[in-house]
């Protein structure tokens, strides 16, 4: 699986789990735990968005070389 394949899965997992949030009508301690899990998620996406976009620029300055 490629990096960007990952972030697209990881990106989907957000959304579901933001949704379910957005909806409010689980019991409590699952909306929690939801958060939480958004919380992980989200650091997740922005750690690998934040290697793909390192990896994108190099691969730029290559190509300008």
């Amino acid at each position: 699986m490629s990096e960007a394949a990952g972030l697209d899965e990881l990106l989907g997992e957000l959304d579901k789990t933001i949704g379910k949030l957005a909806a409010g009508t689980a019991p409590l301690e699952e909306l929690v735990g939801a958060y939480e899990r958004a919380l992980r998620l989200l650091a997740d996406a922005q750690s690998r968005f934040t290697e793909l976009k390192a990896r994108a620029e190099q691969t730029a300055n290559l190509l300008q070389d």
